[in-house]
């Protein structure tokens, strides 16, 4: 992945726009990692693999419910907050 500094892309931001049609671009301040710039095309196909799976999710989660597996909410958040899982 191509990085710019803050600053390059600051001045270089019309070169940036074009590049992020075929690749994300990090931005780096004082050299650390602090954005990463994408197209609008690139972003939707995140957003919709977001709600895809969110949407499996929840279909699993209505099968689980209609099946009975189930577990006990305070079981499960003591287990959480213990650090314990099966």
């Amino acid at each position: 992945m191509l990085a710019l500094s803050a600053n390059d892309a600051k001045t270089q931001f019309g070169d940036m726009l074009m590049k992020v049609q075929r690749a994300p671009i990090q931005i780096n301040k004082n050299g650390k990692p602090v954005a990463v710039v994408i197209s609008v095309d690139e972003y939707q196909s995140i957003e919709a693999l977001k709600l895809r799976l969110l949407q499996a999710k929840a279909v699993k989660a209505i099968e689980d419910i209609n099946s009975g597996n189930t577990v006990d909410g305070e079981q499960f958040f003591s287990e959480l907050e213990s650090g314990q899982h099966d």
